[in-house]
C-alpha cells in the first residue's frame, strides 16, 4: 500500500480541492488561540493540508515533539510556534513531494518565527525503529490521520512506545469504522487514499494499543464521517465513518479497566488557553476550583504527566473501591454529530 499512498498524495491530490470525502478535512472547531499560528504558516503549506482533526494538545512550551506522518509541515510549524525555541518538532513522512513542500519552506519560517526548531526526515511510520531518534527522547508524539494509511499499525504503536518518555503521550487524530473493513473497501486504492480503505475497527484500535503497552486509550473528541462521492458511498455500503482523537499515555499501573480508589483532583486554573476547565477527554471536563472524582487511571494521567503541577491531588491506592461507576464497554463514538456535555466518569 506503500506505493499507492504514495502516489495518491504525491501526485493524485494538489490540494485539498482534490478530496472526494470529508475523511481528511479539519471540521473541527478551530479554537482562537490556534487561529493566530496557523495564520503565521506559508499558504502552499496550508493548502497541501490533508489531516482530519486538530492535534495541538495543551503544554507542549519545551516539549521535544515528532509528527507522524507529517505530509506538507503545517502541524509541524503550527507545534513549532507552541514548544517554543526551547523545544523542538520532528517531522517524518515518506512523500517526497509532501517533504520537498514542507522543507522549501522552513527558511520563511524561521524567519517568521524568530528561531528554527525543526527538522524533517524521510520515514515509514511502522519502521521508526530504523530511523535516526532516540528511544525514550520524545516528550509528545502526535499524528493527523496518517496511521490508517499504514499497512501495519501494531508495529506503528509499538514504535510510538518506544519513542516516548516516560509519562509520555501519544495524542493523534485518525479515521475509524463502526465494523471490520472488507477487503473490497480496503483494496480500493482511492478509498485507501481517502483514509476509509485503512480504517481500523475502533475496538480493533484499543486491543492494539493494549498491546502496544497503551493501557486506557482516552478518546478526546470524534464526529461521523460523510463520503460525499456517490460512487465510492455506494462501494461503503451500511459502513460508518468515524474521524477521532485519542491520546495514550506511556504509564506504567494504568490498569484495564477504571478503578475507584476514592481518588479527587482540583484543577488550579493554570494551563494555557483553559482558564476555566481543563479537558482531559470525552468524559472529563475538570472545572477550575473543584473537588473531582477520578478513577485510579485518571489520577495516574494527571499526576505522572507534564499536567501535575496545574492539579492538587486527593487520595492515594491504599483503599480500592471496586469499578468506578459509569465505567462501560460500547462503541465509544457518537452515532449522530452532535454535542455532548462532559461528566466526570470514566
Amino acid at each position: 500500500m506503500h506505493d499507492v499512498v504514495q502516489d495518491y498524495y504525491g501526485k493524485q491530490l494538489q490540494s485539498s480541492a482534490d478530496l472526494k470525502t470529508t475523511a481528511c478535512c479539519d471540521a473541527s472547531a478551530m479554537p482562537d488561540w490556534l487561529k493566530p499560528l496557523l495564520a503565521q504558516i506559508h499558504p502552499e503549506v496550508q493548502s497541501r493540508y490533508y489531516g482530519c482533526g486538530l492535534i495541538c494538545p495543551p503544554l507542549l512550551k519545551g516539549c521535544q515533539v515528532l509528527d507522524l506522518g507529517c505530509g506538507s509541515g503545517r502541524d509541524v510549524y503550527a507545534l513549532a510556534q507552541l514548544v517554543g525555541p526551547e523545544g523542538k518538532v520532528v517531522g517524518v513522512d515518506m512523500t517526497d513531494e509532501q517533504l520537498a513542500v514542507a522543507q522549501s519552506h522552513q527558511g520563511w519560517h524561521t524567519e517568521s518565527f524568530g528561531f528554527d526548531n525543526v527538522s524533517f526526515i524521510k520515514g515509514y511510520i511502522e519502521k521508526l525503529d530504523e530511523l535516526d531518534l532516540e528511544p525514550g527522547s520524545f516528550d509528545v508524539i502526535v499524528s493527523n490521520c496518517v496511521v490508517n494509511l499504514s499497512p501495519d499499525k501494531a508495529a506503528v504503536l509499538d514504535g510510538v512506545h518506544r519513542l516516548l518518555k516516560p509519562g509520555g503521550e501519544l495524542y493523534f487524530s485518525d479515521v475509524y469504522s463502526d465494523r471490520r473493513v472488507p477487503d473490497a473497501v480496503r483494496n480500493n486504492s482511492v478509498l485507501y487514499g481517502e483514509c476509509l480503505g485503512g480504517a481500523l475497527y475502533w475496538n480493533d484500535f484499543l486491543r492494539l494499543a493494549n498491546a502496544a503497552g497503551f493501557a486506557d486509550p482516552r478518546l478526546v473528541e470524534d464526529r461521523s464521517l460523510e463520503v460525499t462521492d456517490r460512487n465510492l458511498a455506494q462501494q461503503t455500503g451500511n459502513l460508518q465513518f468515524f474521524s477521532a482523537t485519542y491520546r495514550l499515555f506511556k504509564l506504567d499501573g494504568l490498569e484495564s479497566a477504571c478503578e475507584d480508589y476514592g481518588q479527587a483532583v482540583i484543577y488550579q486554573g493554570t494551563i494555557p488557553h483553559s482558564p476555566h476547565q481543563f479537558v482531559l477527554d470525552k468524559h472529563h471536563a475538570i472545572a477550575a476550583g473543584r473537588v473531582f472524582p477520578v478513577c485510579g487511571n485518571t489520577w495516574r494521567m494527571l499526576h505522572e504527566t507534564r499536567f501535575a503541577g496545574h492539579f492538587q491531588f486527593i487520595g492515594d491506592f491504599k483503599r480500592h473501591f471496586g469499578l468506578f461507576e459509569g465505567c462501560g464497554s460500547v462503541m465509544p463514538f457518537d452515532a449522530v454529530a452532535g454535542t455532548t456535555e462532559a461528566i466526570p466518569c470514566c
